[in-house]
């Protein structure tokens, strides 16, 4: 039997990049898996077919995580399609990639809303929906414990989901539910090249002991690690999965 047959996990944020790894990665280990996007809508049905297409099983529901009633739909939807909830993926966001002096009003809201709000309404749906034993993983990043140029905001965001993720993991450990952080460092996806020169990235790959940027399957392995069965003694805990870089 596959390590999450029987199971079914949300991720959100999962039409491209870390999230659409995954997603494959679990249907791969036999969960049926939900993939929440918000309008790349091609890209997400594109996961979820290359999913069917391995033999997996898999839905592809649109929702805004920084509503709480898109939130609540997304939890019902899976539910009354599925008819329970195991697994959680945090990992819905924004990256940005800006001096503090330079960043907006708006900017710095629209940050918070899509990386904090997102993940405070899914712990509370998973609070109530999340069957014993469950598991959850937020997607962190290793920007909280470095001093890097342009990334305070996203920094601070960060920050607070894994402190969020932290009082979690404390108040659902007596019905077995664990909550980890994953933190990457740089992954060769969209949202971290964009707006980023060659030599942005290249300075930023050195800072690896492996001397390059990961990939979103180097993320999505150990995301599956922390939803398995094996890991069911590990909670609370923030896992770096960032080539030495912290």
């Amino acid at each position: 039997m596959k390590l999450l047959q029987g199971k079914v996990a949300i991720v959100t944020g999962s039409s491209r990049g870390i999230g659409a790894e995954i997603a494959r990665t679990l249907a791969g280990a036999g969960a049926k898996v939900i993939i929440n996007y918000l309008t790349r809508q091609k890209e997400a049905e594109l996961t979820r077919d290359l999913i069917k297409a391995a033999g997996g099983e898999a839905l592809a529901i649109q929702s805004d995580v920084r509503n709480s009633s898109e939130i609540h739909k997304l939890f019902d939807e899976t539910i009354k399609n599925y008819g329970q909830v195991d697994i959680l993926i945090n990992n819905a966001g924004v990256l940005l990639y800006k001096k503090i002096a330079d960043i907006s009003d708006e900017e710095f809201d629209q940050t918070l809303s899509s990386n904090v709000k997102g993940v405070f309404y899914a712990l509370r749906e998973a609070a109530i929906h999340l069957r014993n034993d469950g598991r959850v993983v937020t997607l962190s990043s290793t920007v909280t414990r470095m001093l890097l140029p342009k990334y305070g905001a996203y920094a601070a965001s960060k920050g607070a989901v894994e402190q969020m993720t932290r009082v979690f993991a404390r108040e659902m450990g007596e019905r077995g539910i664990t909550a980890n952080i994953v933190s990457p460092g740089p992954v060769n996806t969209e949202l971290f090249t964009s707006g980023k020169s060659k030599e942005d990235i290249k300075r930023i790959a050195a800072m690896s002991v492996l001397n390059r940027v990961g990939e979103p399957k180097d993320i999505s392995e150990v995301v599956l690690f922390l939803v398995s069965p094996e890991s069911g003694w590990i909670t609370g805990q923030n896992i770096s999965a960032s080539g030495g870089i912290a």
